[in-house]
């Protein structure tokens, strides 16, 4: 709304027909243009905004005002658009404030004069100089919008992990502790589907944190986060992690790196829940033209054709798939587990 203002009273001081205000991008081109003198039906009719070429880029890349009496005649002069209103005569400016150049005021055919003259300029001027202004007051606005959102969802985030998640998974520690010396088989396996609903509603919350933020990933490559991950549950179970990363593949999958971290999550979980292991490792390498995530353990492991499917292979599994890939499990009692997906680069 204040940008189109600014446009306004651009035409009112100079009596032109039409005046348009291109706020420009991180890139130097035109990413917002405000017109007035034209309908909505006429810039549906021209079809795409200009980006910065012709006449409008010559403004841009000199940054000073410029009057022009034909456009037509101007050797920087790209002709209209099919649809385009005629116009003749040009004047524009550069809106800048502290040295820094947001965007350019255009305006075409003074409705009293065959051309704009230098009082037009003059005045043209002065307002750009406030619209600089102005334009620099609305980006620190929206800029410590941006910060002050970010800074709160960071902030739940950090309470929904620091928080909600850590007391779910010590309540899910205390009841596989329960299960374990329960006597009663069918009480056993009430707790057991109670801790993998626990095991759900964390694989949630930790997706939504993903959301707030990318957690683990903030501030990391996908390597550093892997590590991270590492010490993270060895310090919540006990068992030594070891980590084993090839960081151009790690690279090469930086797209889906929440995806990765979350498959590997799940891979661990279940050697918390079910290994008794010691050690486990996880790696992540280069196999035949695929990106290799491997977490293995030297846990009791277990016979795959008489254990029940659990909830937490399934979900892996089906973040594999969706990712173009395949998830599989071997195991040897007594010998550990192996949770193997393959993932296309």
């Amino acid at each position: 709304m204040v940008l189109r203002r600014i446009v306004e009273l651009a035409v009112e001081l100079t009596n032109a027909t039409y005046g348009a205000l291109g706020v420009l991008g991180s890139n130097g081109s035109i990413e917002e243009f405000i017109t007035v003198g034209v309908t909505d039906e006429e810039r549906a009719a021209i079809g795409d905004p200009p980006v910065g070429h012709g006449i409008l880029g010559l403004l841009i890349r000199e940054t000073k005002p410029m009057r022009i009496p034909r456009i037509a005649d101007h050797p920087d002069s790209y002709g209209f658009p099919t649809n385009h209103p005629p116009m003749t005569s040009f004047l524009g400016a550069p809106v800048m404030a502290h040295g820094t150049v947001f965007g350019n005021i255009y305006l075409t055919d003074k409705r009293d004069a065959a051309e704009f003259d230098a009082d037009d300029e003059e005045a043209l001027v002065v307002l750009a100089v406030q619209a600089g202004t102005a334009i620099e007051n609305v980006s620190l606005h929206r800029a410590n919008e941006r910060l002050a959102l970010l800074e709160d969802r960071e902030r739940i985030a950090k309470e929904l992990h620091d928080g909600v998640i850590q007391a779910l998974f010590a309540v899910g520690m205390g009841l596989e502790g329960t299960s374990m010396v329960a006597t009663d088989p069918q009480v056993s396996e009430r707790i057991n589907l109670a801790v993998e609903e626990l095991d759900h509603v964390i694989r949630d919350l930790r997706n939504y944190i993903f959301g707030l933020r990318p957690g683990i990933l903030a501030d990391r490559e996908l390597d550093t986060a892997l590590r991270a991950l590492g010490v993270e549950f060895h310090a919540k179970t006990g068992v030594l992690t070891i980590v084993e990363i090839e960081p151009e593949i790690a690279a090469q999958l930086a797209s889906v790196a929440s995806d990765v971290v979350q498959l590997t999550r799940e891979a661990l979980s279940n050697v918390g829940r079910h290994a008794r292991a010691t050690t486990c490792r996880v790696s992540l390498r280069h196999d035949a033209g695929t990106a290799l995530l491997e977490t293995d353990d030297d846990g009791s492991g277990f016979e795959p054709s008489t254990v029940r499917r659990g909830q937490g292979l399934a979900n892996l599994e089906g973040r594999a798939v969706a990712m173009g890939g395949k998830a599989s499990v071997s195991s040897d009692t007594d010998r550990g587990t192996t949770v193997r997906v393959e993932l296309p680069l």
